[in-house]
């Protein structure tokens, strides 16, 4: 066993070593803030995690799920960390379609009457 590796760890350190967070701060304040759960159970910063737990991250930019394949303690390459967990997170939600939006010259002063129809048109408005 490598000395980075242990039997059991931290779950904000390894939220963070495995880099699912950006910072251990935010780890930890995830954690406190009830978006982290282990095994089913909401996570204090200091909950222990093992290898074939379950850790679900939620109400950040998704919902994340990863089985614990590798507990680590420092923070670790990309390559590496991605082997410490299994994903079975969800696919992420289709991104929105970008809406068209109306692009006028600077200085051409207010629309006209024509052109403010064909902006309410554009945007899906019923005409008045």
């Amino acid at each position: 066993m490598d000395a980075a590796e242990a039997k059991s760890g931290r779950v904000d350190a390894w939220l963070w070593a495995v880099r699912l967070l950006k910072t251990r701060a935010a780890a930890a304040a995830a954690c406190r803030g009830g978006h982290v759960t282990v095994e089913g159970t909401r996570a204090k910063p200091a909950t222990a995690v093992r290898p074939g737990m379950t850790v679900e991250i939620t109400g950040l930019d998704r919902h994340r799920v990863v089985v614990v394949t590798r507990v680590i303690s420092k923070r670790v390459g990309a390559p590496v960390a991605v082997e410490c967990y299994e994903d079975h997170s969800p696919p992420p939600p289709p991104r929105e379609r970008l809406i068209p939006t109306a692009v006028r010259d600077s200085g051409t002063g207010r629309p006209t009457k024509r052109e403010r129809r064909q902006l309410d048109r554009l945007r899906g408005r019923e005409n008045r």
